[in-house]
């Protein structure tokens, strides 16, 4: 009779025994934080803002990707995993940069072409311009219509044109 009590004393110690060594890896798991879900919230963008952070924006679909990170991390998942799993399931646009190095070269290179493009071109256009440029400006006598009546040989130049048309708009 003693050997029952006894036996089931000793089957529930066990199971405690038991128990306690197949939790020891739960409990030995760190506590996830807001720092650390804050870490990797700050690599993703919103889905429904414009260019807002994922840490900093408080929609309905932030929290939920802030908690479903959460349960990533506390699962174990790496960042980098997480990271890959939002680029899979929301596109590119989830970080905001592209993650093919190619095209993340390509984006970051363009703008610096374009901008030696059109540096280019307006230097082109400002060299033709220098060149066309007379080397010495007329001189104020032989800008005066009394000067080239005198002379009688000079026809008049653009601006002459341009000057006489504009008096004579602003008389009518």
């Amino acid at each position: 009779m003693n050997d029952q009590p006894r036996a089931a004393l000793l089957a529930i110690f066990g199971l405690i025994v038991v128990l306690l060594i197949a939790a020891a890896p739960a409990l030995a798991q760190e506590q996830v934080t807001l720092d650390d879900v804050n870490e990797v919230a700050e690599k993703l963008y919103c889905p429904v803002c414009e260019n807002i952070p994922l840490v900093d924006c408080y929609t309905a679909a932030c929290i939920r990707w802030r908690d479903e990170i959460r349960v990533q991390l506390q699962d174990g998942i790496s960042e980098d995993a997480i990271i890959a799993d939002f680029v899979r399931r929301f596109g590119e646009r989830a970080v905001g940069t592209p993650r093919d190095p190619f095209l993340n070269a390509f984006s970051v290179v363009t703008p610096y072409v374009l901008a030696l493009v059109v540096l280019s071109i307006a230097g082109l256009t400002f060299a033709r311009w220098w060149r066309g440029r007379p080397a010495h400006a007329p001189s104020t006598a032989a800008a005066t219509p009394d000067a080239a009546s005198v002379d009688g040989a000079a026809p008049p130049s653009a601006d002459d044109t341009y000057r006489s048309r504009l008096e004579r708009d602003l008389l009518s």
